[in-house]
């Protein structure tokens, strides 16, 4: 978890999207490459594989993917279950930068 805490307390904005290996979240890929190339610098894209870290999904209570959090400064400022388009996404982010 001190690892966990490390990456989202930084004074960029943090999108994390959580995610299993299927075909559901291929999509979701793509569109948070155009996000993290968009935003470069500005912000972070974290793809975490719930598979792999089931205690942090358990302890963030994520129960349906994919779900996507934006952290500022170690704090949640935003959080949905389900997909997002680019578009969307990088607005999200803007009003945290």
């Amino acid at each position: 978890m001190s690892k966990f805490g490390e990456l989202i307390d930084v004074e960029i904005p943090v999108l994390l999207d959580f995610f299993a290996v299927d075909e559901q979240s291929h999509s979701m890929h793509a569109i948070l490459r155009d996000v993290a190339a968009a935003l470069g610098d500005k912000a972070k894209v974290i793809k975490i594989d719930v598979d792999k870290n089931k205690e942090l999904a358990e302890a963030l209570r994520v129960k349906n993917l994919p779900t996507l959090i934006i952290y500022k400064n170690g704090e949640m400022k935003w959080r949905q279950t389900g997909a997002q388009d680019s578009d969307t996404l990088i607005g999200l982010i803007q009003e945290y930068v």
